[in-house]
């Protein structure tokens, strides 16, 4: 049942051409053909927010700012080796291609000298806690902690009430501490500083995961799902009383100040970890008040915009609010049946995802408080096209002006990666909700992390760094040295 509540409120309402315009031309993404018109199940007022935008008016465009490498000055000599190294092997296909085959027999200590630290937080709290401190000093405000420890497809060294009490320190001990310093030290609006976030793989909390979120709903499964979806639970659980706690202590914010978030996996698994995600959302985002948990959808996936908008229903039928992260998708190169389950070109899982981005931030800017039923959105791409259309409809468009609520609208890339894009949306754009994901754990754990990067981001790496990164960090680095 939809909440009477909300029916009585009357949310801003958008005009009927947006003031915001998508980089590539694009459908209203409720208007979607394979949507099935599943957003008619929506509040009234939720759907007068879904303008039609006219076709003239798609091809408008914010200008893109040349690529450049401007941002290797924040770095350190010996940061600039590895960027160094970095681009001299994504310089040809082949050479990568190499890199990756004969990466799981390089010594932990050869790559920790030479690329780990570009790429991976730390091996432990003290140590991301120092990364914290570095990304401050470049503009980067927050970070998504990831502690890369799973088991998709059996870990027998798992030990998943570890991977718990470890993740409940970096909340209490990195991100909530990180989040506070920030808030008292950086000179922003309380509205300005991102929250901290940690994500959560659900393959961490349950050996034989793959297995488990597979066939969540079997009887022979049941046991197993229900203690995986009570120990992201409990961590859950300390976000949201860490966030009810410093709501009273900072009551003019209207964002989190930690949240929690879902990870994708594969598509096989996907159904579990839908079930996990509406399970949280029903516990912790509570109405009227900033999201606790964000789940992902990977709008590289054909079926992504219908999600969407059954997400929206569930969220509407249930009294909860939703906290989404949008990807690409990871998973791109192993996914067991890509001819079905993803979009059919590169092109087609463009439009998706800004379609699906604008949909969310138009959303979340229509009211000025937590009354949305989208209540958070991350979005997570390496993508400059997209993050500027991101930055221009958050930061630009009429209706966020003023509107605090674009404070629960952030922009996130890997550490590591996308840094020029990282470095011209605060130095150009001045977007102050920006992280960085920051992978960080034992170092057999981050080397698989480190490996996936490898072949499911080759082509990021490939397009970002190459010989231009060699020749721009050789420079940088003589400039430092002889400065």
């Amino acid at each position: 049942m939809i909440n009477p509540l909300r029916q009585t409120r009357v949310p801003l309402r958008l005009p009927l051409r947006l003031q915001a315009l998508p980089l590539r031309q694009a459908r209203a993404f409720h208007s979607s053909p394979n949507k099935n018109n599943l957003a008619r199940v929506t509040s009234e007022s939720q759907q007068t927010q879904q303008p039609q935008v006219p076709a003239q008016e798609l091809q408008k465009a914010l200008p893109l700012t040349p690529p450049s490498f401007a941002h290797l000055k924040d770095f350190s000599v010996g940061e600039l080796f590895s960027f160094m190294t970095i681009g001299a092997v994504a310089s040809h296909k082949s050479l990568l291609n190499l890199a990756i085959k004969a990466f799981p027999f390089v010594p932990m200590p050869l790559i920790k000298a030479l690329v780990y630290n570009i790429y991976c937080g730390g091996e432990n709290i003290e140590e991301v806690k120092q990364t914290g401190a570095r990304l401050a000093d470049r503009g980067i405000n927050n970070m998504m902690l990831s502690l890369t420890i799973e088991a998709c497809n059996g870990n027998d060294n798992i030990d998943p009430d570890f991977i718990v009490q470890q993740t409940q320190h970096s909340v209490d001990e990195i991100l909530i501490p990180h989040t506070i310093s920030m808030l008292e030290t950086s000179g922003k609006d309380v509205n300005s500083v991102p929250p901290g976030y940690v994500a959560l793989k659900p393959t961490g909390f349950v050996k034989n995961a793959a297995a488990v979120l597979k066939n969540f709903d079997q009887p022979e499964y049941k046991a197993e799902f229900e203690d995986l979806v009570s120990k992201v639970s409990a961590i859950c659980q300390t976000i949201y009383d860490s966030n009810q706690r410093l709501a009273q202590l900072y009551p003019s914010r209207v964002a989190p100040f930690a949240v929690g978030v879902i990870d994708a996996e594969k598509h096989e698994l996907q159904e579990g970890v839908y079930e996990l995600q509406r399970r949280l959302y029903q516990q912790f985002n509570k109405l009227d008040a900033p999201v606790s948990v964000v789940g992902t959808l990977q709008m590289y996936l054909s079926e992504s915009s219908d999600l969407l908008a059954k997400e929206e229903k569930l969220a509407n039928e249930n009294n909860y609010r939703l906290g989404l992260k949008l990807v690409r998708g990871a998973y791109i190169h192993s996914e067991k049946d890509r001819a079905t389950v993803i979009h059919k070109t590169k092109e087609d899982t463009d439009m998706n995802y800004d379609q699906g981005i604008s949909y969310c931030i138009d959303s979340i800017l229509a009211h000025q408080g937590n009354e949305s039923t989208i209540g958070h959105l991350v979005v997570a791409s390496h993508n400059a096209e997209s993050m500027k259309l991101a930055t221009q409809k958050t930061y630009q468009s009429e209706f966020s002006i003023g509107n605090k609520n674009k404070a629960n609208i952030c922009l996130g890339q890997l550490l590591g990666m996308a840094d020029s894009v990282t470095h011209d949306l605060i130095s150009n754009d001045k977007v102050d909700n920006i992280i960085k994901y920051v992978p960080w754990g034992p170092p057999k754990e981050t080397k698989e992390y480190l490996l996936r990067r490898l072949e499911e981001n080759g082509d990021a790496v490939k397009n970002d760094n190459g010989i231009p990164l060699v020749k721009a960090a050789i420079l940088t680095m003589f400039r430092k040295i002889f400065a």
